[in-house]
């Protein structure tokens, strides 16, 4: 079944557009890599509640007005794991603080440093698209 998730690409203010927040996974599929907050839908929740729900149970900070970016498929049939992603940019607020078995991390990159990591999913290509995206401002 293909399951709808979100994701959001976290930046610590609009001036710092290219310093952005990545989670480290605790847990199968792609345990110990890299990847943008996100998660799943819950049914009767809207995209933009579900990004900012999943962004506060991962890393304790509060996302601020996240903006559509676009979506993508993730479709890996070695997961048997098939999801549409609405992806999401924005600014947060709080102090960061990974939650134990939600991340094993979770640490501020630059884009640069972040395409060098080992990242989850097609998280590659949503680093892409938002390096694309931050170009044109």
């Amino acid at each position: 079944m293909v399951k709808a998730t979100v994701t959001a690409i976290v930046s610590p203010s609009e001036m710092e557009r290219n310093i952005i927040l990545l989670t480290q996974r605790s847990i199968e599929p792609f345990k110990g890599y890299w990847c943008f907050p996100g998660g799943h839908i819950d049914p009767g929740e809207t995209a933009e509640k579900a990004v900012i729900r999943e962004t506060a149970e991962e890393t304790g900070l509060d996302l601020q007005s996240p903006e559509f970016l676009g979506y993508c498929n993730e479709i890996f049939p070695e997961y048997n794991f098939h999801a549409v992603v609405l992806m999401f940019y924005g600014t947060a607020q709080g102090t960061l603080r990974p939650q134990p078995g939600e991340v094993a991390d979770a640490a501020w990159f630059s884009t640069k440093k972040a395409d060098s990591l080992s990242l989850a999913f097609n998280h590659r290509e949503v680093l892409t698209r938002y390096e694309k995206h931050i170009a044109s401002f």
